[in-house]
């Protein structure tokens, strides 16, 4: 057994983390470590990134769970506005993502979800880089298993309306960050950076 994070582990259960260590028994287990990711021609952390740039960036509050099979993604942001509706969203990852994050205003709403594990299918199928959901999301587990990133509020069982209602291409605010169509946005399991240049 191996102890981490106030609690004792079976090597059986850690061994496929990153970097071994002995333990008392002469067993080697191993631990996980930070990652840069890894991302098409990336490969950061955002911690380096706000590091590097801290007059080119602007940090999100960190409200957010994560989600996706991927915690660290990065592209050029696409926005959409919605209430409780998710019409816009599926439209929208419906189409080509390639290098582009998703980035979705649906009010702080917790009532009901406006992504799903069909909806985040066809982003990966359309290769997006990444959703980001001022909002909740469902079918959790499915979305875990995708190669995706997401963060989102929260999980709500309950599905949106469809009325097709929301706005595309706009300036939002939330978080305390300002996500700009054709900036950038940077996430990993530390948080969220937006620039308006590319920065790696």
């Amino acid at each position: 057994m191996v102890f981490r994070s106030g609690r004792w582990f079976e090597s059986r259960y850690i061994s496929r983390l990153h970097n071994s260590v002995h333990t008392n028994s002469n067993k080697i287990v191993k631990l996980s470590m930070p990652r840069r990711a890894i991302i098409g021609d990336m490969q950061f952390t955002v911690s380096d990134l706000c590091d590097a740039n801290e007059t080119r960036i602007t940090t999100a509050d960190p409200i957010f769970r994560d989600f996706g099979g991927h915690r660290a993604f990065a592209g050029l942001i696409t926005t959409i506005r919605c209430f409780e509706d998710n019409s816009y969203l599926k439209a929208m990852l419906s189409k080509s993502g390639d290098g582009k994050v998703l980035v979705v205003d649906g009010g702080a709403s917790t009532r009901c979800a406006l992504l799903g594990d069909q909806v985040a299918e066809a982003a990966v199928r359309n290769r997006w880089q990444g959703i980001i959901i001022h909002g909740c999301i469902r079918d959790s587990q499915k979305i875990a298993a995708l190669d995706i990133g997401v963060k989102a509020l929260a999980a709500c069982p309950k599905r949106s309306v469809k009325k097709n209602i929301g706005e595309y291409g706009i300036n939002l605010n939330f978080a305390g960050v300002d996500f700009i169509p054709g900036h950038y946005v940077y996430a990993d399991e530390d948080g969220i950076i937006v620039s308006a240049d590319k920065l790696v």
